[in-house]
């Protein structure tokens, strides 16, 4: 991951960390790692979501270890320097920035600790289809909907998750939905 890093500009890997710290803080739902990565190839750096994914998970384990030790700045970058040999000078100064400005902030307590994570809705959207041939039949007029849901990953990675579904389905799927609004009306 280090060979990677060296690619990231510091003012992008800043705010990569910053993201970071701020899902561990739940802050935000997620480190998007796809809108950085298409900002990152804009400006002309080669670097794909996949790396970049990585490197923030990481950084997640990296953070959340270092507050579960209490970590002061210089034990941790003592700590990140004495582990990674190879990390760049560059990456050290913002995560000694990062953590002496956002660390302060950063708990983790028991039931956290011990809490099982699960990924979080961020949004959904939904669009009507009809599909008019195919290769095998000239008229199928056939309605579907698509939808589309926007999640962060326990990790924190935001994805896309996207699927089809018949007419009937898609009734299926709007009535269960108005059950749980019922349900949590009475809560």
């Amino acid at each position: 991951a280090a060979d990677k890093i060296n690619l990231i500009p510091q003012d992008f890997f800043a705010e990569l960390c910053e993201q970071v710290i701020q899902h561990l803080n739940r802050r935000i739902p997620g480190v998007n790692t796809i809108e950085l990565c298409q900002r990152l190839q804009t400006s002309g750096i080669e670097i794909n979501v996949g790396d970049l994914a990585k490197i923030a998970s990481t950084f997640s384990f990296l953070f959340s270890t270092a507050a579960r030790s209490n970590l002061s700045t210089e034990e941790l970058v003592t700590a990140l320097g004495n582990a990674v040999r190879t990390l760049p000078k560059h990456a050290i100064q913002v995560v000694r920035h990062v953590w002496n400005e956002q660390g302060k902030s950063f708990s983790v307590s028991e039931d956290e600790r011990n809490m099982a994570t699960v990924g979080q809705f961020i949004d959904i959207s939904w669009k009507l289809g009809v599909a008019m041939s195919s290769d095998t039949c000239r008229s199928l007029k056939y309605p579907y909907v698509t939808v589309t849901l926007k999640v962060a990953d326990p990790s924190g990675q935001i994805t896309n998750k996207s699927f089809e579904m018949t007419v009937p389905q898609f009734k299926n799927f709007f009535r269960q939905f108005k059950e749980m609004a019922a349900v949590l009306e009475t809560v």
